[in-house]
C-alpha cells in the first residue's frame, strides 16, 4: 500500500500528534476524551468511554459510540450495515459482550453482528489485542464490554422515583427519536428502571446531497432492569433487552443499492436476557464472586432474491468468577461456558442448523511485587465442540498471558505484556448454513500472541501515552471455494502490528485532547481489505483525532471534534488493486442548561459540519472499476447533520 501523493507523510503526521501534545501540552485522565487509559491490572491496552462522551456526540449508532477512539473505526454508513474493527481486525475477531452476555454467532457478513441502543450505556470497555484470562473465550483481537445503567444510576439520593425523557431530531435522515425511561425505588434494598426508544428516520443524504438508498428504518428499544440487596452481603440484577430494526436494505448492506444488489424488506433482531448475583462478605478477602447467567438471541429476516431468508443464533451461557486478595496479589478465578444453536429457515433451502460448545477455566493473578512494579499473569484453558451435521469437531488449548507495570517515578509509567488466545471453529454464520461446504481434514484451531509495550506520562495537567504492539494470528480460519466447493480451511497467518499516541491538556475551562494511530492488519503478507477478508478485517489510513472543549460557565459547554484519515493508495485486491481516498471530518456541539442544573439539558451536535462527501475506511471500498466487482462499493457517509435533543429530567 502506498500513501497518496501530496498528502502527509506517516513520519509527518507522527511528528505532528506529538508536537500537537506539546504545544497545546495535552490532558489528564478527567480531561476532553473521556477515555482512560488504565496502565494497571491489565496486559493490553485498555479504553473506558463514558457515558458522558455518548451524550455530547449525541450517539445513535456505534460510529458515535466510538467516535473518538483512533484504535477503533466502524464503518457501513447504514446502521444494521455497521462493523467495528479494532486495530484493523474485525469484531467477529473479539470477544463481545452486552452485562456479561456473549454476542456470538453471526447472521450475514454483508451485515455487522454488534447491535446496541447507546441510550442504555453506562460504559463501553475496550480491550484491544489478545490479553487478560478474563477477557473470555476466543479473543483473539481483544475484547468489548458493554455495560448498560443501573437504577441506582439515574436515581438521586433521596429520590424514591423518577423519569427521563428525551427528544432527539437528526437533519440528515430526517430522524426522529422518542425516548422515556422510568426508575424508582420499591423499598429500601430493591430499584427497578424500565426503557422505551423508537426511532424513526428517512433515507440519510450524503455529503453530495445524494440520498443514500436503503438507509432509512424503523428502530424500537424495549429495556427493563431489577436490582436489589438479597442480605447485606448478596445482590441480585435480573435485566432484559430487546432490539428492532426494520427497514427496506440492500441485499448485501455493506454495499450500496444497485441493479446488482437491489433493497429488499429486511429485519433485525437481538434479545437478551442476564441474571447477576454478587456475593461479597464484610471483611472476607477471600470471597468476592460475581455470578452471571444469559440468554441471548440475534436474528435476521430478508424477502428477497433468495426467498424469505430468516437465519437465528441463540446462546446460552454463565460465567462463575470470584476474586481473592491474599497478602499482595489479586486473584481472579472461575469458570465459563457458553453453548451456541445456528438455525436457518429458508424458502430455497432444507431448513439446516450448527451447535457448538465451550467451557472454559481460567485465572489472573495481579501480584504488587514492590511499590513500584506490579506484576499480571494467569491462563485460561478453553475447550471447544462443534456439530453441524456434516462433521464433529473439537478443539481445546491454553492460553497463557503475562504483563508488567512498573512506576519510574510519580509521573512516568511504563507497561507491557504477552498474552496468547486460541479459538476453535465456531458455528458458521446463518446464511453459509444453506450451502454446500466441507472442512479441510486437520482443520486447526486459530492461535493469537500479542506483544504490547506502552507508557503512561502524566505532569499536573499534561498527560501523554503511547502504546506499541505485534499481534499475530496462526492458522486463521477462512472459506473460500477450493475445486469448486465451499471449503473451511486454515488460510495461514494474520498478522497486524502498529502504534498508538494520546495526549490530553486542561487549562482552567479549556480541554484539549489529540490521539494518533498508526496501524497495519495482513494476512499471508497482503494488506486486509473489506471484500478478500472474509471477516478478518480492514486497513484503515493513518488515523489523527483530536478534541476541544471549552466550559463557558456551569450552564453551557461546547465543543469540538475532528477526524483525519490519510488515504490509501493501490491497496491489493483479488483481482487488482483499490484506493481509499484520505478525508477530514469537523464535528460541534453545545450543550445547555437553560434552569441552571440537570433537570433539563438542551443538546446540539453538527456532524459532518463541512459536509464531506467520502466513504469511512472500515467501509468497503470502491471496487467497480475491478471485472466482476461492478456492484462492490461502500455506502458513503452522511452529509452535515444537526442534531438537536431536549432531555426533561421529572
Amino acid at each position: 500500500m502506498t500513501m497518496h501523493s501530496g498528502a502527509v507523510s506517516p513520519r509527518s503526521l507522527l511528528v505532528l500528534a506529538i508536537a500537537s501534545a506539546l504545544v497545546t501540552s495535552v490532558a489528564n485522565a478527567d480531561s476532553t476524551e473521556t477515555l482512560v487509559v488504565t496502565g494497571q491490572e491489565s496486559v493490553g491496552s485498555d479504553l473506558l468511554i463514558d457515558s458522558e462522551q455518548m451524550d455530547r456526540v449525541q450517539a445513535s449508532d456505534l460510529e458515535d459510540v466510538f467516535a473518538l477512539d483512533p484504535d477503533v473505526t466502524v464503518g457501513g454508513g447504514i446502521g444494521v450495515a455497521q462493523k467495528v474493527y479494532v486495530r484493523g481486525l474485525e469484531d467477529t475477531m473479539l470477544n463481545v459482550t452486552v452485562d456479561g452476555a456473549t454476542q456470538a454467532g453471526s447472521l450475514f457478513h454483508h451485515q455487522g453482528k454488534i447491535s446496541i441502543e447507546p441510550e442504555l450505556l453506562k460504559q463501553v470497555e475496550v480491550h484491544a489485542g489478545a490479553g487478560d484470562a478474563t477477557n473470555g473465550p476466543g479473543a483473539l483481537g481483544g475484547a468489548i464490554k458493554f455495560v448498560t445503567k443501573d437504577p441506582e444510576d439515574l436515581l438521586r439520593e433521596g429520590e424514591q422515583f423518577g423519569a427521563l425523557v428525551k427528544a432527539g431530531y437528526s437533519s440528515a435522515s430526517d430522524s426522529n427519536k422518542v425516548s422515556t425511561t422510568v426508575f424508582g425505588r420499591m423499598s429500601d434494598n430493591w430499584s427497578a428502571m424500565a426503557s422505551l426508544a423508537h426511532d424513526d428516520s428517512d433515507n440519510y443524504e450524503d455529503g453530495s446531497g445524494d440520498e443514500v438508498a436503503g438507509s432509512a428504518a424503523e428502530q424500537q428499544l424495549g429495556y427493563f432492569k431489577i436490582k436489589g440487596q438479597i442480605t447485606d452481603a448478596q445482590s441480585l440484577t435480573l435485566s432484559h433487552e430487546r432490539v428492532e430494526d426494520e427497514g427496506t436494505r440492500p441485499q448485501r448492506p455493506e454495499w450500496r443499492v444497485s441493479s446488482g444488489n437491489p433493497a429488499y424488506p429486511h429485519e433485525s433482531r437481538r434479545r437478551s436476557t442476564v441474571l447477576k448475583h454478587t456475593l461479597a462478605p464484610a471483611g472476607n478477602d477471600l470471597v468476592s464472586m460475581e455470578n452471571t447467567i444469559y440468554s441471548t438471541r440475534g436474528e435476521i429476516y430478508q424477502d428477497g432474491a433468495w426467498g424469505l431468508y430468516n437465519g437465528r443464533v441463540d446462546s446460552f451461557g454463565f460465567d462463575i468468577r470470584n476474586t481473592s486478595k491474599i497478602g499482595d496479589h489479586k486473584l481472579v478465578y472461575g469458570v465459563d461456558y457458553r453453548r451456541d444453536e445456528a438455525d436457518l429457515l429458508s424458502e430455497l433451502y432444507a431448513d439446516t442448523f450448527a451447535d457448538g460448545d465451550v467451557a472454559g477455566l481460567y485465572i489472573q493473578d495481579y501480584f504488587q511485587l514492590t511499590d513500584k512494579l506490579q506484576l499480571s499473569f494467569g491462563s485460561r484453558y478453553d475447550r471447544y465442540e462443534m456439530s453441524d451435521g456434516k462433521a464433529d469437531l473439537s478443539f481445546s488449548g491454553f492460553s497463557p498471558n503475562l504483563g508488567f507495570s512498573y512506576d519510574i517515578n510519580s509521573e512516568l509509567t511504563l507497561r507491557g505484556g504477552y498474552a496468547e488466545a486460541m479459538r476453535g471453529k465456531e458455528v458458521a454464520e446463518t446464511f453459509l448454513l444453506d450451502s454446500s461446504y466441507v472442512y479441510q481434514d486437520g482443520l486447526k484451531e486459530e492461535r493469537a500472541k500479542n506483544f504490547e509495550l506502552g507508557f503512561d506520562f502524566n505532569r499536573d495537567r499534561f498527560s501523554l501515552s503511547g502504546t506499541a504492539y505485534r499481534s499475530e494470528i496462526k492458522d486463521a480460519i477462512d472459506y473460500q471455494r477450493i475445486s469448486g466447493v465451499r471449503t473451511f480451511f486454515n488460510a495461514g497467518e494474520l498478522e497486524n502490528h502498529g502504534v498508538t499516541l494520546r495526549a490530553g491538556y486542561e487549562w482552567d475551562n479549556l480541554s484539549a485532547g489529540i490521539s494518533f494511530a498508526y496501524q497495519q492488519a495482513e494476512l499471508n503478507g497482503r494488506e486486509l481489505n473489506a471484500v478478500d477478508s472474509n471477516g478478518f478485517g480492514n486497513s484503515i489510513g493513518n488515523t489523527l483525532m483530536a478534541d476541544l472543549r471549552y466550559t463557558v460557565n456551569n450552564d453551557l459547554e461546547l465543543g469540538w471534534f475532528g477526524r483525519f484519515v490519510q488515504g490509501i493508495d493501490n491497496l491489493e485486491a483479488a483481482d487488482g488493486s483499490v484506493n481509499k481516498p484520505g478525508y477530514g471530518v469537523h464535528d460541534v456541539y453545545a450543550r445547555w442548561l437553560p434552569t441552571s442544573d440537570e433537570d433539563l439539558s438542551l443538546t446540539l451536535t453538527v456532524k459532518n459540519l463541512f459536509d464531506k462527501q467520502y466513504i469511512d475506511h472500515a467501509s468497503t471500498g470502491d471496487y467497480t472499476h475491478l471485472s466482476g466487482y461492478d456492484i462492490v462499493i461502500g455506502n458513503p457517509e452522511p452529509g452535515r447533520d444537526v442534531r438537536l435533543t431536549m432531555a426533561w429530567r421529572m
